[in-house]
């Protein structure tokens, strides 16, 4: 895992998923999953402003602040305008999502570049106006046909337990960028 993609340590962690109660747990939701294992560990408590959930921790001496929008996937962008707000620059924020092109497990830390059919990648860009922010791509696979992907991501992990491991891995690998 290389995490010297990371330049600059990231004022403000951004989990991606659907606020849908009946989506937890699944791959789609696996930034809000990995932001909730943080705040659960770090004692944030979460709190609704704007069109965000948002919770505050400090981890190894640094304030960090947790975001999940409440917009549903494809309108994630709408979250910009809070972390403008609060003086985040693309590139101080961390956006934890999945990501179909990479094996189930496989955990990439990744820079600009292509939303590769993300939509809630696509959405955060275009609001934004760059794509310039860190990306922690949590691998779920692919669904054997590629006419199933929609169905696939709104699924639960069929090993839970392999799922939670994958994730208290990435919650390492993130309590490693504020080292």
């Amino acid at each position: 895992m290389d995490s010297s993609i990371v330049s600059v340590r990231p004022k403000a962690l951004v989990g991606l998923g659907n606020p849908d109660p009946r989506l937890r747990n699944t791959r789609h939701n696996i930034g809000f999953d990995i932001i909730d294992t943080l705040a659960a560990a770090y004692g944030g408590q979460w709190h609704r402003k704007d069109s965000v959930e948002v919770a505050t921790i400090v981890v190894k001496g640094h304030q960090v602040l947790l975001v999940k929008p409440q917009t549903y996937m494809n309108n994630s962008g709408d979250a910009v305008p809070f972390l403008k707000k609060h003086a985040i620059k693309p590139e101080e924020a961390l956006v934890i999502h999945d990501e179909l092109e990479l094996p189930l497990g496989r955990i990439v830390f990744k820079q600009g570049g292509s939303a590769k059919g993300h939509n809630g990648i696509k959405s955060l860009m275009e609001r934004w106006g760059t794509d310039g922010f860190v990306r922690l791509r949590f691998g779920i696979g692919r669904p054997v046909h590629k006419n199933f992907v929609s169905e696939y991501v709104l699924q639960r992990f069929e090993d839970s337990k392999e799922a939670e491991r994958l994730i208290y891995e990435s919650v390492n690998l993130i309590e490693q960028l504020f080292a």
